[in-house]
């Protein structure tokens, strides 16, 4: 009796499939080897328990590398190119391993897919969006009326994350942005979809959204948002405030922000969870800004079970 076994693509159609962002069945499917291999690590890493070794996993799945020289000017048939390919494939199949992982964890699903019921999602629908999932600056007063009546609250952003959706901006937070921002050049980086500085903007700030576009697919990005890496974009629009919601974690734009001298402050919305959000050894390494957590702004970012912070760097006199 024969079985047939999954087989690999070429080192070609693999790099081809990496850069269409598959699933991870997909992925798994077309890289069985490699797959495997992440299988293995994940296996024996939860095993062992050991918080430093899950967080450098998670820092190194969140990296992205692109083709050197070499391989931009053609030379892919060699077996360099093919190690680069593997190399990427396993960073990947690590990323949506635990982003799977996560989302089992948060919502209790691990086998099929994970739904609203229909008073949840009208709810959740009434309360967070203005249609589909464009999203809208959410009351407070309003938030607290509904949201106790939505009985599935651990299913919300991870159903959200999938579309770059990471956390909802309550009225109130952008109205105590724009007091800080005060009037000053601003720029959004990593923007995604671009709606906290369309908010923003409503809210009177001069406010430009920028992003590398990386996570083409999942976010419908709006020509309003600029295709422009961190760098880049700090260096043409020279703002003198930059803002950041969710940056990822071990993200290396953030040190080359801290050294743009046009840059007088640098806030951050993100997760208390270092495993998740920032660059955190660089936030502490620095010495050009004082920083400080701004509770009076991070209880005012929705919903609350996210655990969010608002951090303010305000660079040195």
């Amino acid at each position: 009796m024969s079985v047939d076994m999954p087989v690999s693509l070429d080192t070609a159609a693999r790099w081809a499939l990496l850069q269409r962002n598959p699933g991870l069945t997909a992925l798994a499917e077309a890289c069985p080897d490699d797959w495997l291999a992440v299988r293995d690590e994940l296996a024996a890493v939860f095993a062992r328990r050991d918080p430093a070794e899950l967080k450098a996993l998670i820092t190194r799945a969140a990296q992205r590398h692109r083709p050197d020289a070499r391989f931009l000017s053609g030379e892919r048939d060699g077996r360099a190119f093919a190690l680069f390919v593997s190399q990427q494939v396993r960073l990947r199949l690590t990323e949506l391993a635990l982003r799977q992982h996560a989302f089992s964890a948060a919502t209790g699903v691990s086998k099929g897919k994970a739904r609203f019921n229909l008073w949840s999602g009208l709810l959740a629908q009434k309360l967070f969006f203005e249609r589909d999932l464009v999203r809208k600056p959410v009351s407070l007063r309003t938030f607290r009326l509904i949201w106790p009546l939505i009985g599935q609250k651990r299913l919300l952003m991870p159903l959200v994350e999938k579309r770059g959706i990471w956390c909802f901006y309550s009225r109130e937070l952008i109205a105590g942005l724009a007091a800080l921002i005060a009037g000053r050049r601003t720029l959004e980086i990593a923007a995604g979809d671009g709606m906290l500085s369309r908010f923003l903007a409503a809210a009177g700030t001069d406010v430009t959204a920028s992003d590398d576009y990386s996570w083409q697919g999942a976010v419908n990005y709006p020509e309003s948002v600029q295709k422009l890496d961190a760098l880049a974009a700090v260096q043409r629009f020279q703002p003198q405030v930059v803002i950041c919601c969710w940056p990822p974690s071990g993200n290396v734009f953030e040190k080359q922000l801290f050294r743009q001298r046009c840059v007088e402050t640098y806030i951050v919305i993100g997760s208390r969870s270092r495993f998740i959000t920032g660059n955190w050894r660089e936030y502490e390494a620095q010495t050009a800004f004082v920083w400080r957590e701004a509770p009076e702004l991070s209880r005012l970012v929705l919903p609350p079970e996210l655990q969010a912070g608002v951090w303010v760097f305000e660079r040195k006199q």
